[in-house]
């Protein structure tokens, strides 16, 4: 395993005050990020050289707080740990109020546009406006890159003092290869004298090239964006291959267009108002007390209440007192600050002033591996609850033309069971999904949708008159589910219910389908129709943590 990368963990001694189940609860985290989102117990005993039954413990308290999910032999990070990356970036504000910019951009010039900011020797990307190609830019938000290897670095070196020069060259000859990111391939290190080069050409210039300095065949350019104080805020990059660009030809075509997006991001930070502090989070001792009640000594609360503190944070709260920490966890002021304590001494909190503050170091916290999570992945352990729940196939599905398509599923075990793989088509007017996708359109869409479409009788069963199916899905609409009984199949019977993002919209459908013979009708309302609606509800809450910073892709 990689070393992590915190000169502060591993040279400076921990304070008498800091929490050691806190410590030793994150650098589980951490190992779990590293090796892209799960891991045996075993290999986190390995990687961390805790005990097993701390191990078993610390996962038991993280899975307590859904954090991660303990499946059969492995430990897997789960969406919500992505609240914590959340209160970084939502405090930060960069990602609200420029990734729009960024975006455009990659539009605007066909190629991939990340936002970033510094952590102490590296950079840390917050936002990334991806091209999807053969060869595509594989990294995340989250991910940390050494700063002579990325085109920002040397904007933001060029900004060091004697101290952090001399933290860059403690870092280098710890780790020479650069093992500790890894989020970049090995590499041998570069010589001193060609990055202070660069770092003045990059003072000089007010911009940076990278020329496959990361990979070879990646290409990259890096202009500032500064805050009305005149402080770089972020820095905005153009990634490109060398199949498309030189170095060269990156800066000679795209060079104005970027220092125009800049200069776009930087009029909208000052005219951007105040951020408005919304109700502080749920005091959450509360909760940790009644775990501890419950689970006893395999519930860690120091770590879950360390781990709160975090989540304290967020819009309108990026500095916060102590007092205010205190309240918005409901946890006690000695709690509190040794926790801060604790978050300082590993990197992931700063005070000035006696207010603290989150670093860019939290989205170390799970982010990168669970950023890229499609919404079937966020699905399919939710399908697999409910299938285990009520002991019958559970799908996901969404519209795909006049048809809906597979894209997760878990079927039950059984002699007689439904067979569909994902990837299977059916025509959307047959089905329990695709009348609940189809009622979610808007009304003019959808009588669009059914005056061009002839539908087929699939069975005896299936309605096929226009004014008859009209009417279904206006009934789907109005009820919020749709359940179609022998329409698809002779026997098979299903109920469906919309998922929907953050904005409302219905991305999706997940339904539970079973033999005609093994529910009735009234069953189906009665005993599945409510936990389908559970498990639709939890799968929306894991959805809309995921997607609040990220694209998270239908299928």
């Amino acid at each position: 395993m990689p070393p992590t990368h915190t000169l502060q963990q591993t040279e400076t001694p921990a304070p008498a005050e800091a929490v050691a189940p806190l410590m030793r609860g994150i650098a589980v985290v951490r190992r779990l990020t590293d090796a892209g989102g799960t891991m045996s117990p075993g290999d986190i005993e390995r990687a961390t050289g805790l005990a097993r039954s701390t191990v078993d413990r610390i996962t038991a308290t993280l899975a307590r707080m859904d954090y991660v999910r303990l499946d059969g032999r492995d430990v897997t990070l789960a969406p919500r740990l992505m609240e914590l990356g959340n209160a970084y970036l939502s405090a930060l504000r960069l990602p609200s109020l420029l990734g729009g910019h960024a975006d455009a951009l990659a539009d605007e010039l066909d190629e991939s546009v990340s936002l970033a900011v510094g952590d102490i020797d590296g950079i840390r990307f917050i936002h990334q406006a991806t091209r999807r190609r053969a060869m595509s830019l594989s990294f995340r938000i989250g991910d940390l890159l050494p700063l002579e290897r990325a085109a920002p670095g040397p904007l933001l070196a060029a900004g060091w003092d004697a101290r952090e020069w001399e933290q860059w060259r403690a870092r280098r000859a710890a780790d020479p290869e650069g093992l500790a990111f890894p989020a970049a391939p090995p590499q041998q290190p570069s010589d001193e004298r060609d990055f202070a080069t660069r770092v003045e050409r990059a003072r000089q210039d007010g911009w940076a090239l990278d020329d496959q300095l990361i990979e070879p065949g990646l290409v990259a350019l890096a202009v500032p964006v500064r805050s009305p104080g005149g402080d770089v805020a972020c820095l905005v990059s153009v990634v490109s291959h060398t199949s498309r660009h030189t170095a060269a030809s990156l800066r000679d075509t795209l060079l104005p267009r970027v220092l125009a997006a800049a200069a776009a991001m930087e009029r909208e930070l000052g005219q951007a108002p105040p951020a408005r502090a919304p109700a502080s989070p749920t005091a959450l001792a509360s909760w940790t007390r009644a775990s501890k009640q419950e689970l006893g000594r395999e519930f860690i609360e120091s770590l879950a209440r360390g781990l709160t503190v975090l989540a304290a944070f967020g819009e309108g709260r990026e500095t916060l007192t102590l007092t205010d920490v205190a309240r918005a966890t409901g946890l006690a002021r000695a709690t509190a600050r040794r926790a801060l304590i604790t978050l300082e001494h590993l990197g992931y909190a700063a005070t000035h002033d006696r207010t603290h503050r989150l670093t860019p170091r939290v989205l170390a916290l799970g982010y990168p591996p669970l950023s890229r999570a499609t919404l079937p992945q966020i699905a399919q352990p939710h399908l697999a609850a409910l299938t285990h729940q009520v002991q019958d196939s559970a799908s996901l599905a969404v519209l795909a033309g006049d048809d809906v398509q597979y894209t997760a599923r878990v079927a039950t075990r059984r002699i007689m069971s439904v067979n569909i793989t994902v990837g299977t088509r059916f025509p959307a007017h047959a089905t329990s999904m695709g009348r609940v996708l189809l009622a979610a359109l808007p009304p003019a869409e959808r009588g669009a949708r059914l005056a061009r479409t002839e539908p087929r009788a699939l069975t005896p069963f299936t309605v096929t008159a226009a004014e008859a199916l009209g009417a279904a899905i206006d009934r789907v609409h109005d009820d919020g589910y749709a359940l179609v009984d022998e329409e698809l199949e002779v026997g098979l019977r299903s109920v469906s219910v919309p998922l929907r993002d953050r904005r409302g919209a219905v991305v999706a459908a997940v339904n539970v389908a079973m033999h005609s013979s093994s529910r009735s009708v009234r069953e189906c309302v009665t005993d599945v129709l409510p936990r389908l609606r559970a498990a639709a509800d939890r799968i929306e809450a894991d959805l809309h943590i995921t997607e609040r910073y990220v694209r998270v892709p239908a299928m």
